[in-house]
């Protein structure tokens, strides 16, 4: 979808809520702080219409929360997609320098590389 299409189907959007709760061009105006031409603007996705305006008009409509939720880090399916393909493949624990009169076995362990920084599982 374009940008211009969605600016559309949002502005589209608010005109339909705001006739849902009968709140008249001029009443919304009023409560949003803008003049009716502005609303008009808004309700045809004008994108000049600034974006404080769109945060007032989904305030006066109950819907505010949706400007917060907008791209959230914790929903954004293309972010969570690509932090995961960032993660490394393998990870290499430090190792401490072994001397060669511990005689110790590999398969301790404690003496397999895990130091005070980590816990071993």
């Amino acid at each position: 979808m374009s940008a211009r299409r969605a600016l559309e189907a949002l502005g589209a959007n608010i005109k339909t809520a705001r006739l849902k709760r009968r709140i008249s061009v001029k009443g919304f105006a009023e409560r949003i702080g803008v003049s009716e031409s502005t609303v008009a603007r808004l309700e045809k996705g004008d994108d000049g219409v600034s974006i404080g305006t769109l945060a007032m008009a989904c305030l006066v409509l109950g819907e505010i929360d949706r400007i917060s939720e907008f791209l959230d880090a914790g929903t954004d399916d293309t972010g969570l997609l690509l932090d995961r393909e960032s993660l490394p493949k393998r990870i290499d624990r430090k190792r401490k320098p072994r001397s060669p009169s511990s005689g110790q076995d590999k398969a301790d362990p404690i003496a397999d590389g895990d130091d005070e920084e980590g816990v071993g599982f």
